[in-house]
């Protein structure tokens, strides 16, 4: 039994669910800030259970979508479809009880959360056919990502407020902000993930960044993304009122960053284990603990 759980957990790549959940855990947090960042079990639990389901049916159909390609890839062919361990039928079975189960998950949540989980659901999954036709997969990407901090922040607002007179730390403006800055991280790190499959790419019609403008562009667009996401993530806790443990956290993350491109000139053996999986996997961990800290915390309060 935990070998056909751990083998379907690997399919979808479970342990990746670390890049995006933190984000909008965090913008869940800054959302009930008036209650010390905590919603309630209700709304975290289908919080949770919609972000589980929404990725494991994005990276399910993207299994579904690329298994002939990734049949021809040596880097991708032990991939369970193209190696056989799941059936195509088992592929969608779980595609779509997934998906519905981000449906049902938002219904629960509120009517607006259940009006645009299909809306998410549309973005989530198209992504992965976006290779096809254009060279900015990675915005596509980034933009999928982009709609957990504003999913989880309407689940619990249950609405939008742009209202001047609205405090800036209640309004519609951080969800975006952080969403900005998902968008810009994901560009950059999905450009530094390409750069492994340039050569199969370029071979086979799969289109890019990379394959588009060479790894040395492609790698200095990324590098550029990754200020701007830094630099919102400024903005971000600026307009939040955040202070000392927040500043903490950025020189973190921007030391992730700063290590990361490092890794990906440097192209050694493990460098994408290292730059794409850990160090994001830290800078979306790292920001999650400082804004909880900012928001849950008292004694954080004393240095302000």
């Amino acid at each position: 039994m935990f070998s056909e759980l751990n083998k379907w957990l690997s399919f979808v790549r479970f342990s990746h669910t670390v890049f995006a959940l933190p984000f909008a855990l965090a913008a869940m947090v800054v959302a009930a800030r008036d209650t010390r960042g905590w919603p309630g079990w209700d709304k975290f639990l289908l919080i949770l259970v919609a972000m589980v389901c929404a990725r494991t049916c994005a990276m399910s159909f993207n299994r579904i979508a690329d298994r002939k390609f990734d049949a021809l890839n040596p880097r991708t062919s032990n991939r369970h479809l193209p190696a056989g361990q799941v059936s195509l039928a088992g592929a969608w079975t779980l595609c779509i009880t997934s998906g519905v189960g981000l449906i049902v998950a938002a219904g629960l949540l509120n009517s607006i959360c259940l009006y645009l989980s299909p809306v998410a659901l549309f973005f989530i999954c198209f992504y992965s056919l976006t290779k096809r036709f254009t060279d900015y997969t990675h915005v596509w990407l980034g933009v999928a990502l982009a709609l957990a901090p504003i999913g989880a922040w309407l689940a619990v607002k249950g609405g939008v407020a742009f209202t001047t007179w609205l405090p800036v730390r209640h309004s519609f403006l951080l969800p975006l902000l952080l969403a900005a800055a998902v968008i810009f991280w994901l560009v950059g790190f999905d450009i530094i993930y390409a750069l492994q499959d340039y050569e199969f790419d370029h071979a086979h019609g799969l289109r890019s960044l990379v394959v588009a403008w060479g790894p040395r562009n492609a790698l200095n667009a990324a590098f550029l993304a990754h200020l701007f996401m830094w630099g919102l993530l400024v903005a971000f806790g600026v307009l939040a009122g955040f202070r000392l443990a927040y500043l903490v956290g950025l020189v973190i993350i921007l030391g992730c960053l700063l290590m990361e491109h490092w890794f990906a000139r440097r192209r050694s053996l493990d460098w994408v284990q290292n730059a794409f999986f850990r160090l994001n996997a830290l800078v979306s961990l790292v920001f999650l603990i400082v804004t909880v800290a900012e928001v849950m915390f008292p004694w954080a309060e004393r240095f302000r």
